[in-house]
Order: structure tokens, then sequence, then C-alpha cells
């Protein structure tokens, strides 16, 4: 068996959504963050970077 060494990120939501616009919600709502200090794991892919660098004010990449 051959196993796959995917680079992942970990995504953690540090500020509320609310008051934020809509695009912003449903960004954070697909990466699959619900609540605050909640961290997802997820490919280090650039569209997932995309989505962290389109609101650095809401999300923080864990170590």
């Amino acid at each position: 068996m051959s196993e796959t060494n995917e680079a992942t990120i970990k995504i953690k939501l540090i500020r509320s959504v609310i008051c934020t616009p809509e695009k912003h919600k449903i960004m954070i709502r697909s990466l699959g963050l619900r609540k605050i200090n909640q961290v997802v794991v997820r490919p280090d892919t650039a569209s997932f970077r995309g989505f962290v660098k389109k609101v650095p004010h809401l999300l923080a990449l864990v170590d």
C-alpha cells in the first residue's frame, strides 16, 4: 500500500461572521467552519489558500 503524503493546512475561525458581507459568510461556511475557535484541516491547495486570503480578518492558519 502506498500512502499519499498530501500537504494539509489547519484553518481556524478567529472572529464572528456577524455583520460581514454575505460572500464572506458563504466562504466561511464552505470551509466547514461554524463556531469561533473551530479548527478544520483542508488540503494545501491554491483554492483553500485563496479563501484564507479573502478573509484574513476572520481566519488564521494554525501550525
